[in-house]
């Protein structure tokens, strides 16, 4: 199974619908969005693409009484966790949080196969020593808002293998929507 990791889209519709868009198209089967949506009507944008899209919220929260009722409209593609998300996808035990700094704690746990942060808006993982006397894949994907200087990315992740992809968002597309 692929899913789509993201996070930090800061309202930037344009840019999280082609990440979205280039996700599925590549074979993503779920996203999960790391926090720092903002304002909860930005994820209308992924209704059109039928995947299940597991959302937390970060330090920039947004209306999330409104986040709450957009994940509970009929049919909704959003699963919103509030602050954190424990799931299991493709038989992997994965953690969302937006703060990195609890995303490495969680990840020493041992009792994750992936944790998943955000907030830093730079892409960077690595594997963890943990307590169980293995290791543990943690990732930052970045800001898919492209916020500031950075470039707008996401990642890719294969979860049988654990590999990861780096995937770029041209930010022309935000001036120049589809």
């Amino acid at each position: 199974m692929k899913i789509c990791v993201l996070s930090d889209s800061h309202d930037h519709i344009p840019l999280l619908d082609a990440a979205v868009g280039e996700a599925k198209d590549a074979g993503a089967q779920a996203i999960l969005h790391c926090g720092d949506v903002v304002a909860p009507s930005t994820l209308h944008c992924l209704d059109r693409y039928g995947l299940p899209v597991h959302v937390i919220h970060g330090n920039n929260t947004g209306d999330l009484f409104t986040l709450g009722r957009l994940a509970t409209r009929p049919n909704s593609v959003i699963r919103y966790h509030g602050m954190d998300a424990a799931l299991k996808l493709g038989g992997k035990h994965i953690f969302l949080v937006h703060y990195p700094h609890y995303a490495r704690a969680l990840a020493a746990t041992g009792d994750w196969d992936l944790v998943c942060c955000g907030h830093s808006h730079r892409v960077e993982w690595e594997r963890l020593p943990n307590l169980k006397g293995g290791s543990t894949l943690l990732i930052n994907p970045g800001t898919v808002g492209g916020v500031g200087q950075e470039p707008a990315t996401y990642l890719l992740i294969d979860l049988e293998s654990l590999g990861i992809e780096v995937h770029e968002i041209d930010k022309s597309k935000e001036r120049n929507p589809p």
